[in-house]
């Protein structure tokens, strides 16, 4: 498909990633705002998910920053939030996960946990649990082998890791970078026990369907991820579109073959999220 209008008339609510669909990590993609406006003259609905390792509200000041006013969007869902979510009510695997946790990440993520009743190790092993919002300031995001002395330490003493953001990479700019997701594959393929939330896991689409509104067979995800957007959709029976403007960027004519390699069925496929 040439645009997203066409398809819009068919659902009522949509799922929206974030990095590589509305932005590039510093400035919108052509196009994404009108989309949106239009989207809302429409009385469309519009739920950004996110597998970004921080809080909703510092998502959307970020948003804020970049133009994309509050108007656009119903709400925010992203890893962040919901690992927040999983450590204040320890449910399910958080629960045994223990008090003292060494932070693998900038300081900008630090609000997941800097108002739990959580004591903040200097060492993993000094702590419970790891956790992993991805690479920090100082050694960068683009070796992640510059990392492998902290996974080492927690491997050792035998630390459960949560990832706070399942992606792999992402596109900053024009520029490939790691995420924690990839820290967090290097952990558990070395043996290491990971708590992951977001996308793909379809427990993440609950609260977000709840935040939404609408119904499942009339709800779209957007995203520009096979791995996490569109197999996460699949996972939690939600129809997809899969655009090409993030981490994806190939020529259009490769990515249906892709898409049917990867066992995933997207309802369109598109260049951009553009009208």
């Amino acid at each position: 498909m040439s645009g997203f209008g066409a398809l819009s008339a068919n659902y009522d609510g949509f799922i929206v990633d974030l990095w590589g669909v509305v932005h590039d990590g510093v400035r919108p993609y052509p196009g994404v705002l009108d989309c949106l406006a239009r989207l809302t003259r429409s009385a469309k609905r519009v739920v950004f998910l996110s597998n970004a390792p921080r809080r909703a509200a510092k998502i959307g000041e970020a948003l804020h920053e970049m133009g994309i006013s509050e108007e656009f969007y119903a709400g925010i869902m992203s890893s962040g939030e919901a690992v927040h979510v999983a450590l204040r009510d320890r449910t399910d695997e958080f629960g045994a996960l223990g008090e003292t946790v060494f932070h693998l990440g900038p300081s900008r993520d630090r609000g997941i946990f800097d108002t739990l009743p959580l004591r903040e190790a200097t060492t993993p092993a000094a702590a419970d649990f790891i956790l992993n919002t991805g690479p920090d300031d100082i050694l960068g995001p683009q070796d992640p082998s510059v990392y492998q002395p902290f996974l080492d330490e927690g491997l050792r003493t035998n630390k459960p890791m949560v990832c706070a953001n399942p992606d792999l990479e992402v596109i900053r700019d024009g520029q490939r970078i790691i995420c924690a997701g990839l820290l967090a594959q290097m952990y558990e393929s070395a043996g290491g026990k990971v708590i992951q939330r977001g996308k793909p896991d379809p427990a993440i689409y609950a609260p977000t369907l709840a935040l939404l509104g609408t119904e499942r067979h009339r709800t779209l995800a957007v995203g520009d991820s096979l791995r996490t957007d569109i197999a996460g959709a699949k996972a939690a029976g939600i129809d997809s579109c899969w655009v090409l403007s993030g981490i994806h960027a190939l020529h259009a004519e490769e990515a249906p073959h892709e898409a049917e390699m990867a066992g995933l069925k997207p309802r369109a496929i598109l260049s951009g999220f553009g009208w």
